[in-house]
């Protein structure tokens, strides 16, 4: 680091060495060659791939040969016509994905969330015993293979199955899970008389789907992959939540304790909103996973019955694939793409903090005083007395 001048070289003592010169060069051109493996890696398996996926939409390509070729046409924005505003059967597909998976995102997410926040703190309560062996249980689904979840899905909630076998004992007939299409709200509506909607909502819809069919609900089918998601996916949040848990300490519970708030006031004024960065994580977590679902789809009912669990990425993969479609395939691909941006977006939007209003910034200054106050009368009242005490003593010498 430091080098000894040619004056004092000569004599036994020695100077502080002068600093090299730092070649900024080097040390760029020695960074560029530690990140080019990492950069080469995102080109070749990201960005390229991103490209050519973007180029497909665009295009005729019929999955044969190079994408790039002279005999593939560029079609303009053709391929999201289709599928957003052009009237017919790729239309009224997508619209029912869309509205499969808002139906299954609008109960996943809040349900994972909320199961998972509460077992996280029923398992981080220090009087619990084995509490090591309840968290390695429910976060067991989490690591198992989502294809074999499906499959015991399968067997679970069969016309014959479990859950049925369960229901009897109550002298209820459960449904064929896995083949009934029926929307929820609309079972529920049929139960009480209504067996057809208002011609404002069967005449009129969007993207090929009346509005009457936007409103049924989750199919049957749907919902029970809706209750297999949440069994899989609660244990890895539950494990965020537990995580952030601890790092909030007991001393803030504690206070909380001697200002005599009880058990659901100390979760819900105290603890939740101390678990709000975490609860963004897992609610933006949430929001993409569902939105990206395909493997329990694929596995277990493959869109059906009447495709009412069909999702979005299981139909990019059906068009593409299955149909051939490949321009459609990535169109739709790219759409999911935008809507998982807007849904985070928005999400983002709500949870966001926001300023304090005046009146909240007037009664915490309030507070303050106060409290500064009440220190004020405790100090005086302890000095007054330890001054009495003190004349008591010499009084009493």
């Amino acid at each position: 680091m430091f080098a000894k001048t040619d004056t004092e070289s000569t004599g036994n003592d020695f100077v502080p060495y002068a600093p090299k010169k730092i070649k900024h060069a080097k040390e760029q051109l020695s960074a560029w060659l530690f990140c080019a493996p990492m950069l080469i890696i995102l080109g070749v398996f990201l960005v390229i791939p991103i490209i050519m996926a973007l180029w497909v939409s665009f295009s005729d390509w019929t999955g044969r040969g190079n994408p790039f070729s002279a005999g593939v046409h560029f079609i303009g924005v053709g391929n999201y016509e289709s599928v957003l505003t052009t009237p017919g059967l790729a239309q009224s597909d997508f619209g029912t994905a869309i509205r499969n998976n808002a139906w299954y995102t609008l109960l996943v997410v809040p349900l994972q969330t909320l199961l998972s926040l509460l077992l996280a703190v029923m398992l981080n309560r220090r009087i619990l015993k084995a509490r090591s062996f309840f968290r390695t249980a429910f976060y067991f689904p989490s690591v198992t293979s989502s294809v074999a979840i499906t499959v015991l899905w399968l067997f679970l909630f069969g016309s014959t199955g479990s859950i049925n076998a369960v229901l009897s004992w109550f002298g209820v007939k459960g449904p064929n899970w896995f083949n009934d299409p029926r929307g929820l709200l609309q079972i529920l509506l049929a139960h009480l008389g209504v067996s057809r909607g208002p011609s404002a909502l069967t005449q009129h819809g969007l993207l090929g789907i009346s509005w009457w069919d936007w409103l049924a609900g989750p199919s049957v089918a749907m919902f029970a992959i809706i209750l297999m998601v949440i069994f899989t996916t609660s244990g890895t949040f539950m494990l965020m939540f537990i995580a952030a848990l601890q790092s909030i300490g007991e001393g803030t519970e504690e206070a909380a304790i001697m200002d005599g708030a009880n058990a659901w006031q100390r979760l819900w004024h105290v603890t939740v909103p101390q678990l709000k960065p975490t609860i963004f994580t897992v609610v933006t977590l949430g929001i993409i996973g569902t939105w990206q679902v395909f493997d329990q789809i694929y596995t277990g009912t493959k869109g059906g019955p009447s495709k009412t669990t069909l999702t979005p990425a299981y139909l990019s993969y059906s068009a593409a694939f299955d149909n051939q479609e490949w321009g459609q395939g990535a169109a739709i691909s790219f759409i999911l793409f935008v809507i998982i941006v807007v849904m985070t977006w928005i999400q983002r939007q709500i949870m966001k903090d926001r300023k304090m209003s005046r009146r909240k910034i007037a009664y915490y200054e309030a507070l303050k005083s106060e409290t500064r106050g009440l220190r004020h009368v405790s100090a005086s009242q302890l000095s007054s007395s330890a001054n009495a005490s003190g004349r008591g003593e010499d009084h009493h010498e």
